[in-house]
């Protein structure tokens, strides 16, 4: 389930983005916790963990900018946007690492948009714990740690943080399986995180290190695949 923190003094804003929050809810099919806060110190002060917040800046005793500045103290992770009507925050928002901001007065079609690009972030944070079959019985592995996955004679090597794991297999079902966390094929051998590419030229894809050739046939798709993960960040 995703957590999402409201944080805004004003009664009939907070009220109108919850909302819009369980509104996207509905039409998305996704389970959303909602917790609504009237100040900053009320949520530095819950330590609570969330996915995404949703921060006024103008707030009585802790203002937004400076309950994200607490926030990140703690945690690196969770998805800043801030909701003013002050523009000017904007650049002093990369200092806590903001991903957005959504100017007051708010409507819908634009919290759409803006909230679509904060759960890509966090799915781009996430990862899925995955059961890979051993012959010794069976490993447990975070998507997170897997570098891209590589088929040889059908059999899999899982290249990963902790080495090479290999088990018999079918590259196709763990596309299947990790596609939604933005692992995408470079060509018919290989099934790449996008998290750990750190540098593609012409038709190389650099992985941990490791120099891996993108198809003609893969290219335009793992690149749009590249450009849209990197876009979410």
């Amino acid at each position: 389930m995703l957590r999402v923190a409201v944080v805004e003094d004003e009664t009939e804003c907070s009220e109108l983005i919850q909302e819009m929050v369980h509104r996207y809810a509905d039409e998305h099919n996704r389970q959303i916790r909602v917790s609504a806060f009237s100040d900053g110190m009320e949520l530095v002060e819950a330590h609570e963990k969330y996915d995404i917040l949703l921060l006024d800046i103008e707030m009585p005793h802790l203002n937004g900018m400076e309950a994200a500045q607490k926030i990140r103290e703690t945690d690196s992770e969770v998805v800043i946007v801030f909701i003013t009507n002050m523009a000017q925050y904007a650049i002093k928002g990369y200092e806590v690492d903001a991903l957005d901001f959504i100017l007051k007065p708010i409507n819908y079609y634009t919290f759409s948009m803006r909230f679509t690009r904060a759960l890509g972030r966090v799915k781009s944070r996430e990862g899925k714990r995955i059961c890979v079959g051993t012959s010794g019985g069976v490993k447990w592995i975070d998507s997170r740690d897997i570098y891209y996955v590589e088929i040889q004679n059908r059999m899999l090597h899982y290249h990963t943080a902790q080495g090479e794991l290999v088990v018999r297999g079918a590259l196709k079902d763990v596309q299947g399986e990790l596609e939604d966390w933005h692992f995408v094929k470079c060509n018919q051998c290989y099934l790449v995180n996008l998290r750990h590419v750190s540098e593609i030229r012409k038709s190389i894809a650099v992985v941990a290190g490791d120099e891996l050739e993108i198809s003609r046939r893969n290219r335009n798709a793992f690149l749009a695949a590249m450009t849209d993960y990197l876009g979410a960040q």
